[in-house]
């Protein structure tokens, strides 16, 4: 039974579907969508758990505006789409269900877009919701979909700290421990991301200590 969680560091990802043709992002739609990506990093690493779930509201809120104005573009409906999975983490509870199932909906509409955008985030989101996300009848979560998602992500960027994060928080969940442990430690020791300094420091605390869940099941 799946926990009522719902994750999405941000998120992040195949095949491009054939025959479409990806819009190239604007300096402005880039800028606008660093300004989310900072602001959510400073929320999920920086602000007190107690004033998160107010921040990523008004964040949402903001990165809707940015989505609208940028549509035609993937980057902007990722970040919406991660903003608002985090901003249901930080809700919880059964309210969240609308904001995961309205993040699941932008990460297949940026998928129409340009599958590989942000290094494969799109494929890393959705198969982080459909792990995380409850079953049916209270939810959309699939395990199936979820390494499906998570392996096409791997294809994308197969040594990239959230892939990986994601694959082993997912084969952790399995009982898979011995390959959860794998995917993690590779988590831990990915390349470091220019200007994401402060969500790779973040999502290596986080890995240390799944990592040191992993090793009380073995």
């Amino acid at each position: 039974m799946h926990k009522i969680k719902f994750v999405v560091s941000l998120l992040a990802m195949i095949m491009i579907i054939s025959g479409t043709a990806l819009a190239a992002p604007s300096d402005d739609a880039m800028q606008a969508v660093e300004k989310l990506q900072h602001r959510w990093e400073v929320i999920k690493f920086e602000t007190a758990k107690d004033q998160q779930e107010a921040a990523f509201e008004a964040l949402a809120k903001e990165a809707h505006s940015v989505s609208e104005q940028y549509a035609d573009q993937a980057e902007p409906l990722v970040w919406e789409a991660i903003i608002l999975s985090t901003y249901a983490g930080a809700k919880g509870g059964l309210g969240a269900l609308s904001l995961v199932k309205n993040a699941r909906d932008l990460l297949l509409q940026a998928e129409k877009i340009d599958p590989t955008v942000l290094d494969g985030s799109v494929y890393a989101s959705l198969g982080n919701l459909y792990y995380q996300v409850p079953g049916w009848p209270i939810g959309f979560g699939n395990d199936k979909k979820a390494r499906d998602y998570l392996e096409k992500a791997l294809q994308i960027n197969p040594d990239g700290i959230e892939p990986n994060y994601f694959y082993g928080e997912f084969l952790y969940e399995e009982g898979d421990y011995q390959n959860a442990l794998q995917a993690l430690n590779k988590a831990m020791n990915a390349p470091a991301r220019l200007g994401r300094e402060l969500s790779d420091a973040g999502q290596r605390k986080e890995i240390a200590a799944k990592i040191e869940d992993v090793k009380r099941q073995l």
